[in-house]
């Protein structure tokens, strides 16, 4: 039987849920104004406050975003868009509302331009029932979040992130969080964004851990590339070069012009053309303007940044699996198509043979698998973990049966278990039937245990004893791991 409940916040009252299993919920709380209107391409501005009681027992809106197309990459990662303007709100999960417990704010992945706090499979159910206050935010994407031609202020999305801290810093000690006890944590683009934040000086004391899942401190872009990117875009839309004009086109087209844009850059991945985005493939991500963010993540982590911070951050064993199996590309990977990509990465033909041998029984695109993900995940995840100190590291290695035992451990095959929401729709299509619960109770608990005293049950890793945990159905230690893969990337960006 659900019942209402109603907390106050600095804005004005909001009303929740108190669920079967006695969890509170409180959806689609505005953290900020809506950025329509004046405030659009401008800063988060604080949210108006209302009178009365604002119904909180449902998500709000999210930001505008493409929606998927039908097929197999969607099914595994289904997506929810709620039309609004006032999509800069937050969810909250808690067990009750008057102790102190550990607050822990999940950023969502997405590439930048997908996405929301309001997917379901995000539920924080199981972390407020396990003694942890749950927060899911919302922040702009895509162009309302990252298009830049090096005027008015940039990385609108980050700053978003940023204003919704503030607010839980302000505000859940109400919902019984304690403001001084915040974990953020994100995947993909989410576990990039962290990273960011670790980065920013805007972002410094408003958490004391973070967790970073498949996403680490590389994935930016310089104002150049940005540039590039924008320009093109406009190009397509046929308007000048601003983001005002740009603003003015129906989002619709805008939408299909970003589709357009990501097409011309996957047919050719030149730098001459796009700058950084090349690379790692993604036209909106945060950018290194030189004052909101001085240097890449990397580097500013590497000169101190987020030193007082607990980090823990991992990557999947099969990360790029998701990009290739589900449309069957993985198939019709060439023995002279792996060599070109492997090439363009820097990696020598010997590297390359390595790679071969420790995969004998491998196609030409599980080995392309295996170097991408290394290239992209593994080995920035493992960079934070050198240059910061005071940094747990992990390793996703169950493997899911979909499409046809092919799917294995890729990119966001972990989100079910941290989250321990195995049996929500939204996870099994990509995690097929019967996924080893024991093992979300383990990865589950170790992310509850991070964020409550800063330990998930393993040393920290540094260069000298690179420990990490292998998460699988038996779950273990290892001591650097692969380290003849490993090696092969010092000194390649």
């Amino acid at each position: 039987m659900e019942s209402l409940h109603t907390v106050t916040t600095q804005y004005g009252d909001v009303s929740g849920i108190k669920i079967s299993n006695g969890i509170l919920t409180f959806k689609g709380i505005p953290y900020a104004a809506p950025p329509v209107g004046t405030n659009r391409f401008q800063p988060p501005k604080p949210p108006i406050p209302w009178t009365g009681v604002k119904d909180a027992t449902k998500y709000g809106a999210t930001p505008p975003q493409l929606t998927p197309k039908a097929g197999p990459f969607a099914e595994l990662l289904p997506n929810v868009v709620i039309p609004g303007d006032d999509y800069l709100n937050l969810n909250i999960w808690t067990s009750d509302t008057t102790e102190k417990k550990p607050v822990m704010v999940f950023i969502y992945g997405g590439a930048f331009v997908l996405g929301s706090g309001a997917v379901p499979a995000y539920d924080g159910s199981n972390f407020a029932r396990d003694g942890v206050v749950l927060v899911t935010i919302n922040y702009r994407i895509g162009i309302e979040g990252f298009l830049w031609f090096g005027d008015g202020v940039p990385n609108l999305g980050i700053l978003d992130q940023i204003a919704a801290l503030k607010w839980i810093r302000d505000n859940i000690s109400n919902f019984g969080g304690d403001p001084d006890n915040v974990t953020i944590f994100g995947e993909s683009a989410g576990g990039m964004s962290v990273c960011t934040l670790l980065a920013m000086k805007e972002a410094q004391g408003l958490f004391r851990r973070a967790i970073a899942e498949s996403g680490a401190g590389h994935s930016v872009i310089s104002p150049s590339s940005a540039k590039l990117i924008g320009t093109r875009l406009a190009e397509i839309l046929g308007v000048a070069p601003t983001r005002e004009a740009i603003g003015d086109v129906d989002i619709e087209k805008v939408f299909a012009a970003q589709d357009q844009l990501s097409s011309e850059i996957m047919a050719k991945p030149l730098v001459e053309l796009w700058g950084e985005v090349a690379f790692n493939l993604m036209p909106f991500e945060p950018i290194v303007d030189g004052h909101l963010l001085t240097a890449t993540p990397i580097e500013c982590i590497a000169n101190g940044a987020g030193k007082d911070v607990d980090i823990l951050i991992g990557t999947n064993s099969e990360e790029f699996r998701l990009f290739l199996v589900p449309d069957g590309i993985l198939s019709k990977v060439t023995d002279s198509a792996l060599n070109i990509v492997a090439s363009a990465y820097g990696l020598s033909d010997k590297a390359v043979q390595t790679y071969l041998a420790n995969r004998s029984d491998s196609s030409p695109g599980d080995v392309l698998s295996a170097i991408i993900t290394d290239w992209f995940y593994r080995i920035p995840a493992l960079r934070v973990a050198e240059k910061h100190g005071n940094t747990h590291v992990y390793e996703f290695a169950w493997r899911s049966p979909a499409c046809n035992n092919l799917l294995g451990a890729c990119h966001g095959i972990e989100l079910g278990f941290v989250f321990d929401n195995l049996t929500n729709t939204g996870f099994t299509k990509m995690l097929g039937n019967h996924p080893p619960q024991h093992l979300a109770a383990t990865v589950h608990k170790a992310w509850v245990d991070f964020a409550t005293n800063g330990n998930p049950g393993w040393d920290i890793y540094d260069t000298n004893n690179r420990v990490s945990m292998r998460f699988d159905v038996v779950s273990h230690i290892t001591v650097d791991d692969r380290s003849d893969e490993r090696s092969i990337w010092d000194g390649i960006r």
